[in-house]
């Protein structure tokens, strides 16, 4: 029975780094750490499996997709004005 290799890499592309990188405003580094706290305590609550169903190509493309949403919520709000 061949054993299946999983490639699932949930942080793939995010930045866990502590450090504030050169061209990186204080107020997203702020965020940057927030988010990485938030991301770090969910993962660690919920297991690697469950983790997984919930972002199943990895949370970059969650919070790509949540930074789209709230640019075209924020578009939305504009034209209703």
């Amino acid at each position: 029975m061949a054993k299946e290799i999983d490639n699932y890499k949930a942080f793939a592309e995010v930045n866990l780094s502590n450090a504030r990188s050169e061209n990186e405003s204080y107020e997203d580094y702020k965020k940057r750490l927030k988010q990485n706290e938030q991301i770090l305590k969910l993962y660690k609550t919920v297991g690697r499996d469950n983790f997984k169903e919930m972002f199943p190509n990895g949370v970059q493309e969650a919070i790509k997709n949540a930074e789209e949403a709230e640019k075209t919520n924020a578009e939305t709000l504009g034209e209703a004005k």
